[in-house]
């Protein structure tokens, strides 16, 4: 790593308009990166990190974007006042970016072969055998397997870990001095994040490029950051190398930031009767070919798989995305069709018509992993969270009236906030409208599907306590869902690992997290609870 600056930021500050107001977001920032260096940009949601990165290749809508102090230096050049021609030759070129969401940055119609081509084709003037040979070379590189095969694959027949994969090796295509990286693992597995956080030290140490990394999982900066810079509210409140800030931070907000793991152990309700069973559970998907589509194979989603959770407890089923998590959860819910015996207090409910089971949804509610997609938009909070009340006929209009206000005070929200809408409210917030949308009914069991995924650590870690208070008040039961280990081992009193749509490891939470038996239990741990 060279002592040399590569880019300088000095008293960066970055104001929005709308309509007649100017908003600052970003408040005289100051930090540079050396040549050879990765720097770490953390803090929560709305703290400045993505608009201060997007503001070195001035990436943010013109029209309501200002600058009214401050310079951004690569190599002693002010990107700030550069005009659009000198802009357009460093992007990509000198400074290159992965985004948070690799599925966003592909274009769906067209092939990953053919978008890398683009971009040699526009930096490099390469095309033809050349621009082939290369697109290759970059994705040996980033470690696709079969990278000739790849060549004519679109976005959508890969993963999620594959598609970051080739988002990296566009950046990389112009070997660039300085890659930014805007949350380039937040919606990928914890084995994949990994894979790719490993990957990135692995080109920088062979490249020699500087990375500006943006994160809110202080986990993953550990392993890879050489510096850290803490951000809150649009400025900087500390920088340090990167262990002694974890091992002697000196502000408050990075304490918090670093205690903000979910933590704890889950609810102390003892075992009541058995509430949910599942036996020889099966969800498969027909594989259609041919002019007549006949069946060839099956997609075995869910695989025989089976499962007692007794009233109060909480079953955590883990494992990485397409394991067949969520499909299980919608097939307990009776949303999509399945084999094999459901119990519900005994009863079977496969074979019932939705008439029969319509009923039954009082007792069993779902809180999904995306609160503002789950939430309509043209409804008030009042509206969603009364929605099931009126559905089931429940109570008078003033009777569901004092009901929301109860649940709205029992999820820690203002109950003046019923008459505003899902868009005016933080991730965290709404969040709590779902689980307070859930629980109005009165539920014996709730299915929580990622319910914390989205959301910044210490949001997590506020929303584990809440449902752990819930679950002691109310003696709920919940099927939590999800791929983070460190929200599950909080909350969970029983643990299912599933792979490929079968149990791999099943038993008593605790024991599992002391000590797992199979590989694959493992490999999850491993990666999920990163150390230095």
């Amino acid at each position: 790593m060279s002592d040399q600056a590569l880019l300088t930021i000095k008293d960066l500050t970055v104001e929005f308009t709308q309509g007649q107001t100017r908003s600052r977001v970003v408040h005289g920032v100051n930090f540079s990166i050396r040549k050879g260096e990765t720097l770490a940009l953390v803090g929560e949601s709305g703290s400045g990190k993505s608009v201060s990165a997007n503001s070195i290749l001035r990436l943010l809508p013109k029209a309501i974007t200002h600058y009214p102090e401050g310079e951004v230096l690569l190599d002693g050049q002010n990107l700030l006042r550069a005009d659009e021609n000198t802009l357009r030759g460093i992007r990509g070129n000198r400074v290159s970016m992965v985004f948070q969401e690799p599925m966003t940055s592909l274009n769906p119609l067209h092939s990953v072969g053919k978008q890398l081509a683009e971009v040699l084709a526009l930096h490099k003037g390469l095309k033809g055998e050349a621009a082939q040979q290369r697109i290759i070379e970059l994705f040996e590189l980033v470690g696709l397997p079969e990278p000739a095969k790849r060549l004519s694959a679109y976005p959508h027949e890969m993963s999620g870990g594959q598609r970051q994969r080739v988002v990296i090796a566009m950046a990389l295509a112009c070997e660039p001095d300085l890659l930014i990286a805007d949350e380039p693992t937040t919606a990928l597995d914890v084995t994949v994040q990994l894979k790719i956080l490993d990957l990135l030290k692995d080109l920088q140490a062979r490249l020699g490029m500087a990375i500006l990394l943006i994160s809110h999982d202080l986990n993953l900066v550990r392993r890879i950051a050489h510096r850290v810079c803490v951000m809150k509210q649009g400025e900087i409140v500390e920088t340090n190398d990167c262990e002694a800030l974890f091992t002697s931070p000196q502000h408050p907000y990075t304490r918090e930031l670093i205690e903000a793991d979910p933590s704890g152990d889950p609810a102390s309700n003892a075992p009541g009767e058995i509430i949910l069973q599942a036996e020889q559970l099966k969800v498969w998907f027909p594989i259609k070919k041919g002019i007549l589509r006949r069946t060839v194979d099956h997609v075995k989603a869910v695989n025989g798989i089976s499962f007692s959770l007794p009233r109060g407890h909480t079953l955590g089923i883990v494992g990485e995305s397409g394991s067949g998590k969520s499909t299980l959860g919608m097939a307990l819910l009776r949303l999509i069709n399945s084999e094999g015996q459901i119990r519900l207090h005994g009863d079977n409910l496969q074979g019932l018509s939705q008439q029969a089971i319509r009923p039954l949804r009082r007792q069993l509610q779902v809180v999904f992993q995306d609160p503002y997609g789950s939430l309509s938009p043209r409804m008030s909070v009042g509206q969603i969270i009364g929605e099931g009340l009126e559905i089931h006929g429940i109570g008078t209009p003033a009777e569901r009236e004092q009901t929301i206000i109860d649940v709205l005070k029992e999820v820690g929200l203002d109950p003046e906030t019923r008459h505003r809408y899902p868009h005016e409210f933080s991730g965290g917030q709404r969040q709590r409208i779902a689980i307070a949308r859930a629980l109005v009914l009165k539920p014996e069991l709730i299915l929580l599907d990622e319910p914390t995924s989205a959301l910044d650590r210490t949001v997590q870690r506020q929303v584990v306590e809440l449902l752990r208070q819930l679950q002691v008040k109310y003696n709920l039961t919940y099927l939590f869902i999800s791929h983070d280990l460190a929200v599950v081992k909080a909350l969970s009193h029983q643990l299912m690992v599933v792979r490929q749509g079968q149990v791999v490891e099943q038993g008593e939470a605790a024991g599992i997290f002391r000590e797992p038996q199979h590989a694959y239990t493992q490999q999850l741990l491993e990666a999920a609870f990163i150390r230095h």
